[in-house]
């Protein structure tokens, strides 16, 4: 396992559209999610997420290059961890544990009390997950679709903050 370098990351919020932080994020997407699964958004999406109220991107940088990324929507006195990606080149050094842990930091500060978060059912951060908390409290039977036609299971989980 590589060092951690979670203290030397930089987190940069992001709370209204910004197209190079918006950039940043889409750079580590296409890096980290498996393109046979087709669950990475396109720049549009993204776009479209950053103009709504209660959505913050959280960016982790080391010096000007992002490692890693966070996507979270709060409403009323809960959250949704739309997205979480770190660079393949960066894992398993507390680049997710670093945004995870500021999510959740954010997510009291707005007073929720539930973060959620759905997952493809062998998505390798399911672990991580579940190290950090997590409770699984739902499946969906076959809601992801994966280029070669698999289905797999979407698992929901929640964290009680």
């Amino acid at each position: 396992m590589a060092s951690p370098i979670g203290d030397m990351l930089t987190l940069r919020e992001f709370d209204r559209p910004d197209h190079r932080a918006e950039a940043g994020a889409m750079a580590v997407m296409t890096a980290a999610f498996d393109p046979r699964y087709g669950e990475a958004w396109t720049a549009s999406q993204l776009a479209g997420f950053m103009s709504m109220p209660g959505v913050t991107l959280l960016l982790a940088q080391l010096d000007q290059a992002t490692l890693g990324f966070a996507l979270m929507r709060c409403v009323a006195d809960e959250a949704e961890l739309l997205l979480i990606a770190v660079d393949p080149k960066w894992r398993d050094r507390g680049v997710g544990a670093k945004l995870l842990e500021n999510c959740v930091i954010k997510a009291r500060k707005a007073q929720v009390t539930v973060l959620h978060i759905e997952v493809r059912e062998n998505n390798r951060a399911i672990d991580f997950y579940r190290r950090a908390g997590f409770e699984q409290v739902h499946r969906r039977p076959s809601y992801y679709k994966g280029k070669d036609g698999t289905c797999y299971d979407a698992l929901s989980y929640r964290l009680s903050l």
